[in-house]
């Protein structure tokens, strides 16, 4: 099988379903962020800090085209799709899923999540103008769900039936 990759806003559920997908699939789970974290030896917060965020997203392309492009799923950071590079990568290589939640719960779930490195609390409009430049770029995806309000059985059930 080729390689699936999940792209969607952060909060949006990539982790969650990909887990589930690679346990009905039986296929490695594989996610850029930890991936990056763990050969840099720093969170992507530290990163973020640290060195900038043209650093870290340099390092996420570098990732993203290391990790396997057979029999493997894919999560991503919600900002990958902010490279051209990183787009025509997932499309060449596998097919990309856009799981679309919307932003008012997302932000919700978020609301106490310190790690989460372009969340702002403080300015929620700077989360929805984030949200809305990314959604034109998640929807080049080969397959869009939208998960609003649907159990984790369901999107997975959705995946399956729209990947055959």
């Amino acid at each position: 099988m080729k390689t699936l990759y999940i792209t969607g806003f952060m909060g949006a559920g990539k982790t969650t379903i990909g887990k589930a997908m690679g346990e009905l699939w039986q296929v490695p789970v594989l996610d850029t962020d930890q991936e990056v974290e763990r050969k840099w030896g720093k969170t992507v917060r530290e990163m973020f800090e640290q060195e900038g965020e043209g650093v870290f997203r340099s390092r996420e392309t570098e990732m993203l085209q290391a990790l396997p492009c057979q029999d493997a799923i894919i999560t991503t950071g919600g900002g990958i799709v902010g490279k051209e590079e990183n787009r025509q990568w997932m499309k060449r290589n596998g097919t990309v899923l856009y799981l679309y939640c919307d932003p008012e719960l997302i932000a919700e779930r978020l609301r106490e999540d310190t790690t989460r490195p372009l969340l702002q609390q403080d300015n929620l409009d700077a989360f929805f103008s984030l949200f809305r430049a990314r959604q034109p770029l998640y929807e080049e995806a080969d397959i869009q769900i939208d998960t609003t309000g649907k159990s984790i059985a369901a999107i997975v059930a959705e995946i399956e039936e729209k990947i055959k």
